[in-house]
């Protein structure tokens, strides 16, 4: 995290222009709150069972141990009403994990686990209990480390003068929140949007420039998807993942092209919307530029890594609101994933369940009703990520205390 030091009269300012304008989460009044996000369930458990191998879910169990061993013991997660330390947390899950190492029959694992565990239910969304699964992958672009005529699309690291300012210094009703902005003489501003920093080139001779991409479209999926693979000459291979935004809200690029009729409402998937402005590339700006987020990046040393800074396991971790729903938690979901041909062609969408992992978010995963599925990367992958929109449920498991 950058740091700066503000002096106080900026301090005073700052102050006063969130609360004159009302722009920031202290002054939501009807915000989420961790206890609302999940409920207890006595009765009507769902049927544990689960569609992958369990080589998968030792390994992100296994992960997922090494963030709750690295943190202070004491550190609290609210579970719904309830509130549980690191400790038992991790104890939780290394029985789990004892538990489906011993016993791989999913009917007799299904009886121990309503036996032994607390099971949590997500709210959803409101007036519905069910959650919207969406799905995000790690795709694979063509990429150069010195621009030319066809590689010309920047992909930026972190500008040293975007800071993250804590703002519960100024007042208690802003307690746990920050703002991403810049410092300009004596004014502070909200950070440079997509349209100023890819149109107006804002960043532009910065040296800030991870590669260039041969396409604006490449830039703009792997800042949502938040992690890919750059195919580099010689056949080399670089991974970036995500280390920061510009602070502006996300806004889906989909939604907009449906409002604007571009797209039908059936239509609107992440291989429909790339077809569309590959196709029409003279809304490619307006309709880019209408999601006013941006993405820095980093080079990353191994697979792609989540909020809580561990590889994540395709298939086996998830993206939820950091805000309302605990890190790192075991949960377990149901929902439905496509059938497809040699072509790779959908056929069809059948219903699974599976064991996950809360260890990343994302800007459009907001509220008790959302989740993100990492998918991972390859053709399949690709095709449920951008698929994915079904509804299903979601539940969180901790060990009975």
């Amino acid at each position: 995290m950058h740091y700066i030091f503000l002096t106080t009269a900026r301090l005073i300012l700052l102050f006063i222009i969130l609360c004159s304008f009302g722009c920031y989460p202290a002054l939501k009044k009807e915000a989420l709150l961790p206890e609302d996000s999940l409920t207890p369930i006595r009765c009507f458990y769902p049927s544990f069972s689960d569609d992958m191998d369990l080589g998968s879910l030792k390994m992100v169990i296994e992960r997922n141990l090494v963030y709750l061993k690295r943190i202070n013991p004491e550190t609290v997660f609210k579970y719904g009403p309830h509130s549980f330390t690191c400790t038992q947390v991790r104890e939780s899950q290394e029985a789990f994990l004892a538990l489906i190492t011993t016993n791989h029959d999913w009917r007799q694992l299904d009886k121990e686990i309503r036996k032994h565990f607390m099971v949590y239910r997500a709210t959803g969304r409101p007036g519905n209990s069910n959650v919207l699964f969406t799905g995000y992958f790690e795709p694979v672009y063509d990429a150069r480390l010195t621009p030319d005529d066809k590689f010309k699309y920047p992909l930026y690291r972190k500008p040293d003068d975007l800071v993250r300012i804590d703002l519960s210094q100024f007042s208690e009703r802003l307690k746990d929140e920050k703002v991403t902005a810049r410092i300009e003489g004596n004014q502070v501003l909200p950070y440079y949007t997509r349209h100023q920093i890819e149109i107006e080139k804002a960043l532009k001779g910065r040296g800030l420039e991870i590669a260039w991409l041969r396409d604006p479209l490449d830039v703009a999926f792997l800042q949502i998807q938040g992690s890919g693979r750059l195919n580099l000459p010689g056949g080399k291979t670089m991974r970036v993942g995500y280390l920061a935004s510009n602070g502006r809200a996300y806004r889906s690029i989909g939604n907009y092209m449906l409002q604007k009729g571009f797209l039908a409402k059936e239509k609107v998937s992440m291989q429909e919307i790339r077809r569309y402005l590959s196709d029409h590339p003279e809304v490619r700006e307006e309709v880019l530029s209408s999601n006013p987020s941006y993405v820095f990046f980093r080079i990353l040393e191994s697979e792609p890594v989540g909020n809580i800074n561990i590889p994540l396991v395709p298939g086996r971790s998830i993206a939820l609101d950091a805000k309302v729903f605990p890190k790192g938690a075991l949960a377990f979901m149901t929902c439905k994933k496509p059938d497809v041909d040699n072509d790779n062609n959908i056929t069809g969408w059948r219903e699974f369940s599976r064991f996950v992992m809360n260890q990343d978010t994302g800007g459009a995963v907001t509220g008790a009703g959302r989740a993100d599925l990492f998918w991972g990367c390859g053709p399949y992958a690709e095709i449920a990520a951008g698929h994915m929109k079904h509804e299903g449920e979601l539940y969180m498991l901790i060990k009975k205390y």
